[in-house]
């Protein structure tokens, strides 16, 4: 794919951040944005590196309308003598087209996203972290852009990416967190949109999410629609617990998004020689385990903070402490191996590090 680059003029080039350690997460936006368009019956066009700036979008875009939007999360990290990482982006890319496809949205050959990525990463190549623990996110975005009312798919499409330099993503760093069970709220049905990373996921839990920080809680964990008893994700993270040599994570039913993070650490601990299950787990289950001392530890896996542990469960009144509230040996096991191959600092035997030369 031949792309097209247009640099930002100097006057209009953004002020790097002096202090990596104060980068929070989400807040700041490097200089270049890559675009591409999509028209039926054309495909994909015009792949272009522009200066980051505003989309210019009709008020009748069909996105603001019947919410066809997807997006990924991946990150850049500085490797041995500066060069410039990925971790396995070529799952991020096949999970946007799992994503595409349940939205009825044109598919991105993972070939060309990743040129896309790794070509906007040439372009922007300073604002890539070095400290330890920071890095560049990646989101690429895909929204529906005809102009038109009617529920239907869009005819026309913008597949954009933008990236920023962060440092933790939770505010406290990696310290295990407190969750509150929902059982109000659900995040997803089998069926529904659950295993797409698409925009509406996100906005379904925001209330939850709100009344649950409200309540001194960090994130909540959802159960499942069907009985409200089954465990399924953990805030925007999958989850797992371990509990007496067992391993657990829920299966990938339909209404848990497949994290790459999430795959990673069950590969890790197989080769660990770990108990590893893809089970239904409920709450019940969990309960009985922390009262008869079994339920050792439990975290959450993503992009954004890798793995975070949790400290404690607060259901229907009781609270669930997990470990004594201290973090586990297990999740800083997996912490540390995952990061050390992100970062070239242990060897990636697995072949999930792609170098950006």
């Amino acid at each position: 794919m031949e792309i097209k680059v247009t640099l930002a003029s100097p006057g209009n080039m953004r002020e790097k951040p002096g202090d990596e350690s104060s980068l929070g997460f989400g807040k700041i936006f490097s200089d270049h944005m890559f675009v591409m368009r999509y028209r039926e019956g054309t495909g994909w066009h015009k792949p272009q590196i522009v200066p980051y700036g505003p989309l210019a979008l009709d008020p009748a875009a069909m996105v603001l309308h019947y919410g066809q939007e997807i997006f990924e999360g991946l990150k850049s990290y500085r490797g041995p003598g500066g060069s410039l990482c990925l971790f396995r982006p070529e799952k991020n890319f096949e999970r946007m087209n799992l994503s595409a496809r349940r939205l009825c949205m044109p598919q991105i050959p993972v070939g060309d996203a990743l040129d896309a990525v790794t070509t906007l990463l040439r372009v922007d190549r300073g604002w890539i972290p070095a400290s330890r623990g920071t890095s560049l996110y990646i989101r690429p975005t895909m929204i529906a852009t005809e102009a038109g009312l009617g529920v239907r798919p869009s005819a026309e499409y913008l597949f954009y990416i933008i990236t920023g330099p962060v440092g933790s993503y939770y505010a406290r760093g990696p310290e295990p967190v407190r969750i509150l069970v929902e059982e109000t709220y659900v995040r997803a049905v089998r069926g529904g949109l659950g295993e797409a990373k698409a925009g509406a996921n996100y906005a379904a839990s925001l209330l939850a999410s709100k009344n649950a920080k409200e309540s001194g809680y960090d994130q909540v964990l959802w159960l499942s629609a069907d009985g409200r008893e089954e465990v399924e994700e953990v805030g925007t993270m999958n989850i797992f617990f371990v509990i007496g040599d067992e391993v657990v994570t829920p299966p990938l039913s339909g209404s848990i998004l497949p994290g790459v993070t999430r795959d990673s650490v069950l590969t890790i601990a197989r080769d660990w020689g770990m108990n590893v299950s893809e089970r239904r787990i409920g709450m019940q289950e969990i309960k009985a385990a922390a009262a008869a001392g079994n339920l050792r530890e439990a975290f959450g896996t993503g992009t954004a903070a890798v793995i975070s542990p949790v400290g404690e469960l607060r259901y229907r009144g009781e609270n669930v402490v997990v470990n004594g509230g201290a973090h586990g040996e297990i999740s800083r096991r997996l912490f540390d191996e995952i990061t050390g191959i992100q970062y070239g600092e242990i060897p990636d035997r697995y072949g999930w590090v792609r170098r950006v030369e």
